[in-house]
């Protein structure tokens, strides 16, 4: 599949996707075969196949590895997180995201605009309360906000991947905001459907 010509605001040497590493030629096959494309991002680490390695990575672990936190949960995480932060791409991508898990394009909507006007379950609330205050108020959080998340259900492990899911989305929203990167043109339009019954 060929590359869009712009991906980020940079001229970043961006090699074709035949010219990576098998590893990574393999990784982005699989992506076109279960996304139907390669995320921009990766593509756009690909210049650097070092970050490229330690990026993929970490956010497959982050969001695909063992937690008490669901895929779902961390979708809402990282929308919310973008949100505060008006990283364009990061909102395209994980609002897609939000709309697939969930199967509810009017879920994903609202995560975008404002996720206080969600009908979310108090584990969620108090869970994207401590996402947004560590990500506009991080010097501020203290030992009543982690109070919240445990009794809202977490675990101090679980509020540890809360704060991993934050961190990690305050990081490529900056990178990604920092460059212009694009979101792929297929996210806009997935996942809108009627929720699934």
């Amino acid at each position: 599949m060929s590359q869009p010509k712009q991906i980020t605001a940079l001229d970043l040497p961006i090699p074709e996707h035949k010219d990576l590493p098998e590893e990574f030629q393999k990784y982005f096959a699989k992506c076109e075969e279960k996304l139907g494309m390669v995320p921009n991002v990766l593509t756009a680490y690909s210049q650097n196949v070092a970050q490229l390695d330690i990026f993929a990575r970490f956010y497959n672990e982050l969001m695909f590895g063992e937690s008490e936190l669901t895929p779902l949960e961390k979708e809402m995480i990282a929308v919310v997180v973008s949100s505060q932060n008006h990283c364009y791409y990061c909102l395209t991508a994980h609002g897609a995201a939000v709309r697939e898990y969930s199967g509810d394009p009017v879920l994903g909507e609202l995560m975008v605009m404002n996720y206080r006007a969600a009908d979310l379950q108090p584990r969620h609330l108090a869970m994207l309360d401590f996402a947004y205050k560590l990500t506009c108020q991080p010097d501020q959080i203290i030992e009543s906000d982690r109070q919240a998340l445990r009794d809202a259900g977490f675990s101090d492990q679980g509020i540890w991947d809360i704060a991993n899911v934050t961190g990690f989305y305050n990081m490529t929203n900056r990178v990604a905001s920092a460059t212009e990167m694009q979101p792929n043109p297929q996210y806009h339009a997935s996942h809108r459907g009627a929720r699934n019954s």
